[in-house]
């Protein structure tokens, strides 16, 4: 088993809709959020897409009018008009939007918890 899919079973993504902005050394995508999870999140793939290698993007996740999420991510794959993103920074304040938003999703705080044990596991 992969990493990635040992990750995708231990993070459950949540289908949500935000206004979501990718950043590289400059440029700017505005991207179509599909999930997100404790670890990363799912984009469709803008046009044109021009990404630099390895290097991580910034992404802001609005939220609503006073609320963002932002962390630092790297791509992780580039399949199907879509593009996977692993989390590898976020602050204490937008990682607590993140769990509240997702607390609210899963209706289950025990599997919320075990998703948090699995994060910092990892």
């Amino acid at each position: 088993m992969t990493e990635h899919a040992s990750d995708r079973r231990r993070f459950r993504r949540i289908a949500f809709d935000a206004k979501t902005e990718l950043r590289q050394n400059g440029r700017k995508w505005s991207v179509q959020l599909v999930d997100l999870s404790l670890k990363g999140l799912l984009v469709q793939k803008p046009t044109p897409w021009h990404s630099i290698g390895t290097e991580s993007f910034d992404v802001d996740i609005h939220l609503d009018a006073n609320t963002d999420v932002q962390m630092q991510v790297r791509l992780t794959h580039d399949q199907s008009g879509h593009l996977g993103f692993e989390c590898e920074h976020i602050s204490l304040e937008s990682i607590s939007h993140l769990r509240r938003l997702i607390e609210l999703n899963l209706g289950d705080q025990a599997e919320l918890e075990r998703q948090l044990g699995a994060l910092l596991e990892h």
